[in-house]
């Protein structure tokens, strides 16, 4: 059993704040930024997202034989959302993987730890770098017109989860199409060196279009609406148990000194734990460690080669016991809970509007009829849909949009009540990454 008291945010190690890099809470306001990816754009800064790149002859094998992925279909220029797990079929590592060439791969991820000790540890015939580089992720219903203003570069035949080489202002860039907010999106990368004048003239193609900067006080709210679950906030990284040991010595001894100096990706620990709060109060954190199924990327998973947790998840797939969706909170309970601030009696548990400013595991029990049929994780407020909202993982049988559960909320020992929930799809907006972008209009001025 792993005990999770000293996981506790204010009880253990101290809380986890957002990295200075990346950036001020606010710019203009972060109810205004939370409206740009509905009703304009935004350029959100994820240059602080560490990355690892391999070049070699066994590049590619080291991922197959990580990843639950299937690697037939991935040319050069193409990039996909690549999982790692344990042998219990847990996520350990997932982020995204870009071919640059035959055997040249770069791996964009919060945990890039795990790749570099299997490596290292396995003999793989890899050459193991660290770049740093620019991310500016450009996404919302004008995005497509802000970047074609942006660039001469013809973006519009490229599909989602591929890439295209560009220049801005004689600055080479490479755009990788994706979309963290559901909507249209491009992230514009290259040498961190170029990230000031990059971002700059970002700003000066967008002003015509109204797009935003996103502040760190609003960062997560476009995964939480459009469900992206992530480690160290909606799941804990399966990196933090006993089973681990060797690695955690492995990275005590061999912490790569890029990742200890580089102020863009900050106090990469070899762990990846954070402080915790909540009302869960199980004894074993590893009953918080998510699978790929759970985490509604199935599709992801090829049963076609060996990967570590291949046979836990063959169960799985057959036998889903949970799988993640929206918790809708009760309007009227969560003003309760913020009045509580200012009336006789109780005090309950606050988080930060719009989200708790920590990189935290914040973990709530959902309750049916006083069971405990899953967590609420990371609660967020979203300005457009006026909610606050949890992605959520349930157990499959109460998973019907619509059914009505509570939220046990309040950190044990502290006053506790239940948030009555509704639970809604996951994702909870409308996913429109993929849209054809040759049938998009084009938008004037």
């Amino acid at each position: 059993m792993t005990d999770p008291a000293p996981f506790r945010a204010f009880t253990g190690i101290a809380p986890v704040g957002y990295f200075p890099v990346m950036g001020p809470p606010e710019h203009s306001g972060w109810m205004d930024e939370q409206l740009s990816w509905h009703t304009d754009c935004y350029v959100g800064d994820w240059s602080f997202v560490p990355q690892i790149r391999f070049k070699g002859p066994d590049a590619l094998k080291l991922f197959r034989d990580l990843s639950v992925n299937d690697f037939v279909n991935f040319p050069v220029g193409k990039a996909k959302h690549v999982i790692q797990c344990n042998d219990d079929g847990k996520v350990i590592s997932e982020g995204i993987l870009l071919r640059h060439a035959e055997d040249d791969f770069e791996y964009q991820v919060g945990t890039p730890q795990w790749s570099l000790y299997n490596a290292r540890k396995g003999g793989y015939d890899v050459e193991v770098s660290f770049p740093l580089t620019h991310k500016f992720q450009v996404s919302g219903p004008k995005a497509l017109a802000v970047i074609e203003k942006l660039t001469e570069t013809g973006l519009r035949d490229v599909k989602f989860m591929n890439t295209r080489q560009g220049v801005i202002n004689d600055i080479d860039v490479t755009f990788l199409r994706q979309g963290m907010a559901g909507e249209i999106g491009f992230e514009i990368q290259g040498p961190i060196e170029n990230h000031g004048k990059v971002l700059e003239a970002i700003l000066e193609a967008g002003k015509d279009f109204g797009i935003r900067r996103l502040g760190t006080r609003t960062f997560m709210i476009n995964h939480l609406e459009a469900c992206y679950p992530t480690g160290a906030m909606h799941f804990f990284n399966a990196l933090s148990d006993e089973s681990k040991a060797d690695y955690h010595k492995f990275m005590d001894e061999n912490l790569p000194p890029e990742w200890v100096e580089s102020p863009f990706n900050g106090p990469l620990r070899h762990n990846f734990s954070t402080s915790f709060d909540g009302s869960w109060d199980g004894d074993d954190l590893k009953e918080l460690y998510r699978s790929p199924i759970e985490m509604g990327w199935g599709r992801n998973i090829a049963f076609d080669h060996d990967f570590p947790g291949r046979e836990a998840l063959e169960k799985e797939a057959a036998h889903p016991r949970r799988q993640v969706v929206t918790l809708e909170f009760n309007s009227e309970d969560v003003k309760r809970i913020h009045a509580s601030l200012y009336a006789d009696g109780p005090v309950y548990q606050q988080f930060d509007l719009p989200e708790v400013q920590l990189v935290c595991n914040w973990v709530d029990w959902i309750l049916k009829d006083g069971k405990k049929i899953g967590h609420a994780t990371h609660p967020g407020y979203s300005r457009w849909f006026r909610k606050t909202l949890a992605l959520s993982f349930i157990d499959t049988e109460y998973a019907e949009p619509g059914t009505e559960v509570t939220v046990l909320w309040g950190k044990p020992g502290t006053p506790q009540t239940e948030i009555r929930a509704t639970v809604a799809t996951a994702p909870y907006k409308k996913d429109s990454r993929r849209r054809d972008l040759s049938q998009e209009p084009a938008l004037a001025v």
